[in-house]
């Protein structure tokens, strides 16, 4: 089951994925929310939006592309055509609008592969939450939405004539009323323990709360218990469901009354009666105070919808991978947790760098992440390997990624820049940080330490997808020395020539100050023998790891979780 697709997900998933076969979806459609943009809301002539919005970039544009998507959904005739046809009437042929009719495709296609019992958390930045929240009204049924989520992602901001903009939003929605709940926790600050758990029974450590919740209510909530009328206050009966499911069993909570619990409650210990009320079984008291709920402080805080006690990464952290939007490993736990059991599959249709997918394999998930560049796609082969061993590598596969010569030709040809990062990725090598267009001779780098000092090297790698000749090799001769690297790899498609041979040899060897070694400076590797397992002649110093902001090594994990629930330590 564990998969990584390469491709856009609005393919991937109606191609691959089966009608409700997943638990949860986590997506986090890519967006910088830390820069000012009017870009979304600019008319395509190029005039500012008049309300000077706050907004992202993100790669979505209105064109031709965002036409076609939008035309095939508004083709549907239900409530998401008529919302984006809306949508189109407001906002009108700018970038916000490309953004919404891109979602809209996927949000019907996750839908259709989530199980009636299933979650999706769709993570979204302030700008478009309020549009997105439509849409997945829309797709998912209002009835279905559960929370939205705040999440402060940064510290204070000062921003002009506005608040510091400081959070992130998460909508929650099920599929069904059916959908299922883990009863997530989360830790209490040290200073809420001090002033509320301040009492102690047989059971442990509990604080009061309260047994009624705001509000009249018709039927058994609103009824008197022990001559104890919520109604008299506004209020009504409020009972933790978790607990009397684990006092009695799901089944049999599902059939008794109000008053039947708050009995159980009581018989169990679970009710404080106040001095007023005096509510010793069978003592009305019926004057004063409620009785009160114990919380006790090991069945855990439940986890609210304002996050504040995860912290984003910040630079020094070991989970900090250099991907722009990458979301700290904690917030992907406690979502995951709450909504999903072991065994169960997770879906990541954005998957970046990976983090939800890496939680879910640490967790004892199944899952599948969709990613549509390459650059990602190896970048999280990467991160399992280094958090799990090379063990992961048998419990996933790879659907989309080139596998022999014909498909590496055929992604040449339809996406030279993909081709560049994925034949990167098989020397382990990230892309030159360059504009499109602004080739300097080198597609890629990789850095590795030599010396006693341990000083930084360099092994530049060049990849070229059509025909290459002699030229090829003395330019990259030259880059190499004006850049005075150690070593330089020249990837090719095709077969490398006599002439490209003998010259790649004049370049003489780079000899390791380390393990006194000597390797070939200039190496041409063809991509044939690289899917077959070769790999370029490096010192033993540069094949242990490297660094580099894009593929820093990933922490190893903590534990991982076996099918038989052991822990296995790495």
């Amino acid at each position: 089951m564990n998969t990584l697709y390469y491709g856009d997900n609005r393919d991937i998933l109606p191609r691959y994925i089966k009608d409700e076969t997943v638990d949860l979806i986590y997506l986090d459609p890519p967006f910088k929310s830390n820069q000012d943009y009017n870009v979304l809301f600019a008319e395509q002539s190029g005039e500012k939006s008049a309300a000077q919005i706050m907004a992202f970039e993100d790669t979505w544009h209105w064109n031709e592309e965002s036409a076609k998507w939008f035309e095939h959904v508004v083709s549907r005739s239900d409530k998401v055509s008529d919302l984006l046809v809306a949508f189109h009437k407001f906002l009108g042929e700018n970038d916000m609008m490309a953004y919404l009719a891109n979602m809209a495709p996927c949000l019907v296609e996750l839908r259709r592969v989530l199980r009636p019992t299933g979650s999706i958390y769709l993570h979204c930045d302030p700008t478009a939450s309020h549009y997105l929240k439509l849409l997945m009204d829309a797709v998912f049924g209002a009835v279905n939405f559960r929370n939205e989520i705040v999440w402060k992602r940064t510290s204070a901001h000062v921003n002009p004539k506005r608040w510091g903009p400081v959070h992130d939003t998460i909508l929650f929605y099920g599929k069904t009323k059916e959908m299922k709940w883990c009863n997530g926790t989360q830790e209490y600050g040290q200073g809420y323990l001090d002033s509320k758990y301040r009492r102690e029974d047989e059971r442990g450590t509990y604080r009061l709360a309260d047994l009624t919740g705001a509000g009249v209510t018709k039927g058994d909530s609103g009824k008197p218990w022990r001559k104890y009328d919520p109604s008299r206050a506004g209020r009504h009966w409020a009972i933790p469901r978790n607990i009397i499911v684990e006092l009695v069993g799901e089944g049999i909570a599902e059939l008794l009354t109000t008053q039947e619990k708050l009995e159980i409650l009581d018989e169990y210990g679970f009710v404080y009666w106040t001095p007023k009320s005096k509510g010793s079984k069978g003592t009305a008291g019926g004057e004063g105070g409620f009785p009160q709920l114990k919380r006790y402080l090991s069945d855990g805080m439940p986890i609210q919808d304002t996050i504040t006690d995860i912290s984003p990464i910040n630079s020094r952290a070991a989970e900090r991978l250099g991907y722009p939007t990458q979301k700290p490993e904690a917030l992907l736990e406690r979502i995951i947790k709450a909504s999903s059991n072991e065994g169960d599959v997770v879906l990541d249709p954005f998957c970046g760098c990976g983090t939800a997918v890496a939680v879910a394999q640490n967790l004892n998930r199944q899952w599948l992440g969709i990613d549509i560049t390459h650059l990602a796609i190896t970048l999280i082969k990467k991160r399992l390997r280094d958090s799990f061993g090379d063990r992961v590598k048998q419990e996933f596969e790879v659907v989309g990624e080139p596998i022999d010569l014909r498909g590496a030709r055929a992604l040449a040809e339809q996406d030279k820049y993909q081709f560049q990062w994925w034949a990167l990725g098989l020397v382990g090598a990230r892309p030159e940080e360059q504009k499109k267009g602004a080739d300097r001779g080198i597609d890629g780098r990789r850095t590795f330490f030599e010396g006693a000092d341990r000083h930084p090297e360099q092994i530049l790698i060049s990849v070229k997808g059509g025909k290459t000749s002699s030229p090829h090799v003395r330019d990259l001769v030259g880059t190499m020395e004006r850049e005075k690297a150690a070593l330089s790899l020249l990837i090719t498609l095709n077969e490398p020539t006599r002439d490209m041979i003998k010259e790649a040899a004049s370049a003489g060897f780079y000899t390791s100050e380390i393990s006194n070694t000597k390797h070939p400076k200039l190496q041409i590797l063809t991509i044939e023998k690289l899917l077959e397992g070769h790999k370029p002649d490096l010192p033993p110093i540069a094949t242990m790891g490297w660094s580099d902001p894009t593929f820093k090594k990933a922490p190893k994990a903590k534990t991982k979780h076996k099918g038989n629930g052991e822990l296995d330590l790495d």
